[in-house]
C-alpha cells in the first residue's frame, strides 16, 4: 500500500491498509491509523497521529514545528481524528509547550485547499473550512462551524458551535454559537438559521435564539444588561440559549457586537 517512491521512516507506525502516494515523506514519530489515505508529495512529521479513514491530499504539510518564536524543539504533538478530508496545500502545525503541547483536530472535518491550522488550535468535529481559511495560534472552533474562504481568525479567539463566517471575514473577537459573522472587522448578521435547521434544530429552538439575538444585538442595552435580560426571560429554559449565554459570559477576548 506504500508507493516505492515514498520515503517512510522505519519507526513510523502505519496500519497495514494505509495507502501512501509517491514522493511523500513520513517521519519517525508519525502514527497513521487504519483506512487512511495519504496522497503524493505530502510531508508528515513530528509527533503526529492521523486518525482512521482520514484523507490527506498532495503538497500538504502536516505536523511541522509551530511558527512560534518561543518554540525550542520541545516534543509537542498534532492529533488528527477520524474521517477528516485535508485538501491540497494545507498546513497543520504542532502545539507549543506554552499552549498545552497539542494541536487537536476532531472528526469528520473538511479542510479545503490552503487552510492553515496554527499551533495549539482546538478544532471540533464536523466543521468546514473553505479555501485559505486560517486559524492563528490557540484558536478554538466548535462543532459544525463553517468558515468561509479567506476567513482569518486572530489568536486566542473562540468560535462557537454552528457559527458561520462569510468570505474574507477577519475575526478579532469571539463569535458566539449559532451566529452569522462577516466583514472586516467581523460583525454579527443574525442567527445561522439555514445551518441549524439543516441539522435538525426545532423551530422552537430557532425562535428562542432569534429572540435572544434581538436582546443581545438589537437592543440599546449594555452586554451585561442584555445577558441578564436573556437569563431572566422565558428563553432561558431553552438549552441552545443557555449555551449561547454561557459562551458569552465566559469570553475573555469579548464577542463580536
Amino acid at each position: 500500500m506504500i508507493d516505492r517512491r515514498a520515503i517512510v521512516d522505519p519507526q513510523a507506525q502505519i496500519a497495514e491498509d494505509v495507502r501512501v502516494g509517491p514522493f511523500t515523506i513520513i517521519g519517525p514519530d508519525v502514527q497513521i491509523m487504519q483506512g487512511a489515505w495519504i496522497g503524493p508529495h505530502v510531508v508528515i512529521t513530528g509527533k503526529t497521529i492521523v486518525g482512521r479513514e482520514t484523507k490527506i491530499y498532495q503538497f500538504s504539510s502536516i505536523g511541522e514545528a509551530p511558527q512560534h518564536v518561543a518554540y525550542k524543539g520541545e516534543k509537542t504533538r498534532l492529533e488528527i481524528g477520524q474521517r477528516n478530508v485535508i485538501r491540497e496545500y494545507c498546513t497543520l502545525n504542532r502545539g507549543t509547550e506554552q499552549g498545552g503541547g497539542v494541536t487537536r483536530i476532531g472528526d469528520n472535518n473538511f479542510l479545503m485547499a490552503y487552510v492553515h491550522i496554527a499551533h495549539d488550535c482546538q478544532l471540533g468535529s464536523n466543521t468546514i473550512l473553505a479555501n485559505c481559511a486560517s486559524l492563528a495560534g490557540h484558536v478554538t472552533v466548535g462543532d459544525f462551524a463553517v468558515l468561509g474562504g479567506f476567513s482569518l481568525i486572530h489568536q486566542f479567539c473562540r468560535l462557537g458551535e454552528h457559527c458561520i463566517t462569510g468570505i474574507g471575514t477577519v475575526c478579532l473577537k469571539d463569535i458566539p454559537p449559532y451566529m452569522v459573522a462577516a466583514g472586516y472587522r467581523a460583525t454579527p448578521h443574525g442567527v445561522n438559521v439555514k445551518g441549524i435547521r439543516r441539522r435538525g434544530f426545532s423551530e422552537d429552538d430557532i425562535l428562542e435564539l432569534k429572540r435572544a439575538y434581538k436582546v443581545l444585538y438589537r437592543s440599546s442595552l449594555s452586554l451585561s444588561e442584555a445577558l441578564a435580560k436573556v437569563q431572566h426571560g422565558a428563553a432561558w429554559s431553552n438549552a441552545c440559549v443557555e449555551k449561547l449565554v454561557k459562551f458569552i459570559a465566559t469570553s475573555e477576548r469579548g464577542i463580536i457586537r
